[in-house]
């Protein structure tokens, strides 16, 4: 039975599992290939805590894009000390970036919707890419209430790019519940969510949100696209 053929026994044995029993029985079902992407978002915190507490067999790994903001790496190394534990680093590979300035320029992501998307291409979809190698699930952060294009995610998903089942263990969650999550476990969180960052992504690319926006207005706020950097824009329903 291939992977995506799995999905509908998976979703009929995870329905009404709370979040570490979800992770639990995915981590179980496939041993040693299960990984968690964590951006440490607020919804990445909920799911980090889950499987550090829990001792969960889920790999967790981060891509750092070289240009995120310092909170977030405060917030990273504050993860880390609190669960003794580590979250794996994937880093763009050197040659692609330097390929990359060198043509469009340090901040070229500004000048054109297709410099930010070869951008994110270079610095999280081929660093994702390696890092889901020998992946059969792959465990997100995604809620439905962030967009229009992830309220039609559902918690599995087959990812025809990656190959991969995608598990969305929060995607109906709201986001009162996740702030609630957060504050009961005493989870620690990034601090510009306290200044009107809603959805934090890299320094360049990331503003506070006004009154009235939707929760991801503040990525790439001067583009008027689908507000995605290649990661869940593409994807294939069970």
């Amino acid at each position: 039975m291939s992977l995506k053929d799995k999905i509908p026994s998976l979703l009929e044995a995870l329905a009404g599992l709370p979040l570490s029993e979800m992770l639990a029985f995915i981590g179980q079902a496939f041993p040693g290939k299960v990984a968690f992407s964590t951006a440490l978002g607020q919804e990445d915190q909920v799911i980090t805590d889950a499987i550090f507490s829990e001792k969960l067999p889920v790999r967790i790994f981060s891509l750092d894009t070289g240009r995120l903001f310092q909170e977030t790496y405060d917030l990273w190394a504050r993860t880390e000390q609190k669960y003794n534990n580590k979250i794996e680093p994937y880093f763009p590979r050197t040659e692609d970036v330097e390929a990359l300035v060198s043509k469009q320029g340090i901040n070229g992501f500004y000048d054109a919707v297709e410099n930010r998307k070869a951008c994110c291409h270079t610095r999280k979809v081929l660093p994702l890419t390696r890092a889901l190698q020998g992946v059969s699930v792959w465990v997100t952060g995604l809620r439905a209430g962030q967009s229009a294009n992830r309220s039609n995610f559902s918690l599995l998903e087959w990812d025809e790019a990656f190959q991969v089942i995608k598990c969305n263990p929060i995607i109906n969650w709201t986001f009162d519940e996740m702030l609630a999550y957060l504050k009961a476990h005493e989870v620690p969180y990034n601090t510009l969510h306290d200044q009107g960052y809603v959805s934090i992504g890299c320094a360049p690319c990331t503003r506070a949100i006004l009154p009235g926006e939707e929760p991801r207005a503040g990525r790439w706020w001067w583009e008027q696209t689908q507000k995605e950097c290649g990661l869940h824009a593409n994807y294939f329903k069970k």
